[in-house]
């Protein structure tokens, strides 16, 4: 099969479809939205007098308006398709960063953060599945390069974010972002992959796998992504606050994380052909616990964005992995695995944070930053799973 799928003519086709095209743009969009909030985080604390404690409520807040929609967005996949699910969330998406910028006390304030973790959660969801289904189509992994789209995202939303705002302020920057973001998803509209409906599947979700292999795949990308809502929400926080970083410097934290993110995901699927699911994850997973090492012991802004980008090559592919894995466990539809692994690991990246803030209320970031690569020890621990990765369908591992 592989020597089928690895011809030039069939290769060549496969990389420029139009599927593909649109569900890669369907993650940068969202990456994008993402990292145009990281730069926003310390502004907003400001506007609305939030302690370390409060901003970390907060943020609870936008993890809870994920997690809320997200099985309901599972649901709608199964009824409608994700193609039409993934344009519904992301036009919901589009104004939020607005809402986030104009919200004029705590109350409005969590309106917004709920509706954009909301709506930013169901765009996720439906544009994984939508990539499972090119991928499909393509008869060839593609989700490590989605994940660098995201990544890629990440990396502009962040670093433009905090020069934006620096420069013009926090209004014209969402502005700004809004009106890039909907360009690019009308672009995408016409080209999204319309995959048929499943509502067959849609009672099967309901249920709870009784084995524990996607609960033990599911605690991989959580403790994989505790770190990377970390970067994301308490990053920019950090490098001002206990470093003295510039409002411009402290958006680079993010930045830099996105940018060695998403170089190493394009090459992710071509690693782990080369060293398989088990290999590649142990070696990523200390790229990423000896880069969180190197943050929280920093002296300065510089050192520590160094560290958040030595944890980002690492946590690059450990995601991914963990996701390829849940598609192919045996014996198990893919998507009752995934949608077990997504929401823990997404979890991690969307509420755990809100603990931190707590925490680094009393003992401050660095502190914080120390600790996290204990959880990575736990993905280390349970690394052999990454072979069900290596089993992805039509050859493309």
């Amino acid at each position: 099969m592989d020597n089928h799928v690895n011809t030039a003519p069939v290769a060549r086709s496969g990389f420029i479809t139009r599927s593909r095209i649109a569900v890669s743009l369907l993650f940068l969009i969202n990456g994008f939205m993402i990292g145009s909030w990281a730069p926003k985080i310390p502004e907003f604390a400001e506007r609305l007098d939030l302690s370390k404690f409060q901003l970390g409520l907060m943020i609870l807040v936008l993890g809870i308006g994920s997690l809320t929609l997200m099985p309901i967005a599972g649901a709608q996949i199964a009824r409608f398709g994700s193609k039409r699910v993934v344009q519904v969330s992301a036009v919901c998406l589009m104004p939020t960063l607005l809402l986030l910028t104009l919200a004029p006390n705590v109350f409005t304030g969590v309106i917004a953060v709920f509706l954009y973790g909301g709506f930013m959660g169901v765009m996720d969801v439906a544009m994984n599945a939508n990539a499972v289904a090119v991928e499909k189509s393509m008869r060839r992994a593609i989700m490590s390069s989605c994940h660098a789209f995201w990544s890629l995202g990440g990396l502009i939303g962040a670093s433009l974010g905090g020069l934006l705002i620096a420069h013009f302020g926090v209004l014209w920057h969402a502005g700004l972002a809004t009106v890039l973001a909907s360009a690019a998803l009308a672009a995408t509209w016409g080209l999204i992959l319309a995959d048929q409906p499943h509502p067959d599947t849609k009672k099967e979700k309901l249920k709870l796998p009784m084995v524990p292999l996607p609960y033990l795949l599911g605690l991989m990308a959580l403790f994989s992504m505790v770190p990377e809502g970390a970067v994301l929400d308490w990053g920019a926080l950090y490098l001002r606050e206990e470093l003295g970083a510039s409002v411009a410097v402290s958006g680079f934290g993010f930045a830099a994380f996105s940018l060695t993110m998403a170089a190493m995901r394009f090459g992710g699927d071509l690693v782990r052909d080369r060293f398989g699911g088990v290999r590649t994850l142990r070696i990523f997973t200390l790229f990423a616990i000896s880069g969180m090492l190197l943050a929280g012991f920093a002296p300065n802004a510089e050192i520590a964005i160094l560290g958040f980008a030595l944890c980002g090559i690492g946590i690059s592919n450990m995601v991914p992995i963990a996701f390829s894995a849940a598609g192919n466990m045996p014996n198990m539809k893919a998507g009752i695995g995934l949608s077990v692994v997504t929401t823990m690991g997404y979890s991690g990246m969307l509420v755990a944070p809100s603990a931190i803030g707590f925490v680094a209320e009393h003992i401050g970031f660095s502190v914080v930053f120390m600790a996290l690569p204990a959880l990575l020890l736990v993905v280390l621990a349970l690394s052999n799973l990454a072979r069900y990765a290596d089993g992805i369908s039509g050859g493309g591992h």
